[in-house]
């Protein structure tokens, strides 16, 4: 039986799991024991946190794996890339890893190549204010190295920046952050496909935040309404980005806006698949394209086949930060529940405890036969 090791163990990496036993895969998925669904769901679990590196590449010389994957997390794609290219698998670069998960160094490549990028500065918690405000206002200040809208701040007054500075610095792993000139206009994100160097368009995704200071994202839509002649200069856009970051191998999600003068501005791109359920489920029910089943093949050395195998559609999660989310979502149970595709459990909703995507209530994904069909409860 062919086997698969699976880094991460939570309910955005079980769709992986359940896909790669679908497919006749021996799962062996690692994470710290915390009671995650994975546990459960994998053939073989291992009680060993994605960052411990040494030791899960010392379990895979063990198990001989087909195949090494995660979705939607940079933290278990720097364990990926290294176990899998020890082990002589499939996988991008250690280079690309490390530009790709780090926004400062994913700067410096992007300005390299010409890919259009805000200016920015790398920052740490020792930076004074005047070595920055070259920069004009307003300004963005996030941790270099995280994710989910961890330790973001908008800036529109010089005099709030060492609160902002603590508050990224505080949030990043290598305790530095970048500074970097806000972008006007709609944010979207790209998902595509990457084989031995050439990159696959799969879907646009319309993104929804709670807006400044910290850019909580509310919920995503796919497909994002944006024109043909739209998407094809996103797509120009993003595959110079995949290439300047030299990915080459497996899922990738690029962050983007598009502001009033229908100028293509990329904000930063994650060389695996969107979190949120945005590679694992919103991309299937919008295109019909088996995203999860492209990113196993790419990891056994596959060609992922570009044939849609599901219907075209839309498709949209909400995530809940309030009680009126709850009776919302309870509302639309009754209205319409042939259009809920799954309700997540959720945590006991408390009025301001939402400081970043991972303190999120909970969430619910909606799915629909066209955009038209699914705007008005999108807008609600």
């Amino acid at each position: 039986m062919k086997k698969i090791v699976i880094i991460g163990a939570n309910e955005f990496q079980n769709p992986l799991i359940l896909k790669a036993k679908e497919m006749g895969f021996e799962t062996h998925v690692f994470a710290w024991k915390d009671g995650a669904v994975g546990e459960e769901t994998a053939d073989f679990f291992y009680p060993i946190s994605i960052v411990e590196r040494e030791k899960i590449l010392e379990e895979c010389k063990k198990i001989q794996p087909d195949a090494v994957a995660s979705i939607g997390s940079d933290l278990a794609m720097l364990t990926v890339n290294e176990v899998a290219g020890k082990l002589k698998l499939p996988c991008n670069s250690m280079e690309c890893t490390k530009i790709s998960t780090n926004k400062y160094a994913m700067r410096k490549a992007f300005r390299e190549a010409g890919v259009p990028v805000p200016e920015f500065e790398r920052v740490d918690g020792e930076t004074k204010v005047e070595e920055i405000m070259h920069l004009k206002l307003p300004v963005i200040v996030k941790p270099t190295d995280r994710s989910g809208s961890r330790g973001i701040t908008k800036l529109t007054n010089w005099g709030d920046f060492p609160e902002a500075l603590n508050f990224a610095v505080n949030n990043s792993f290598e305790k530095k952050a970048i500074v970097e000139e806000y972008l006007t206009g709609e944010e979207y994100s790209c998902e595509c496909i990457s084989y031995k160097g050439t990159h696959y368009f799969l879907a646009l995704t319309k993104k929804y935040t709670t807006g400044e200071p910290h850019f909580i994202e509310t919920a995503h839509a796919e497909p994002s309404g944006l024109s043909k002649e739209q998407t094809e200069k996103v797509k120009a856009a993003v595959f110079q980005a995949l290439s300047a970051l030299k990915v080459e191998n497996g899922a990738s999600h690029t962050e983007f806006r598009i502001d009033e003068r229908d100028t293509i501005k990329i904000i930063e791109v994650g060389a695996r698949m969107g979190g949120d359920c945005i590679g694992s489920d919103l991309v299937f029910l919008s295109t019909g394209y088996d995203y999860v089943r492209m990113v196993i093949d790419v990891a056994c050395g596959k060609k992922p086949e570009m044939k849609r195998v599901g219907k075209e559609g839309a498709a949209f999660i909400r995530f809940i930060f309030s009680h009126e989310d709850l009776e919302l979502l309870e509302r639309l149970k009754c209205e319409m529940p042939e259009h809920i595709h799954f309700v997540s459990e959720m945590k006991p909703v408390e009025r301001g405890q939402v400081t970043d995507s991972s303190t999120r209530f909970g969430y619910y994904i909606l799915a629909f036969e066209s955009l038209n069909q699914a705007k008005g409860y999108i807008e609600l």
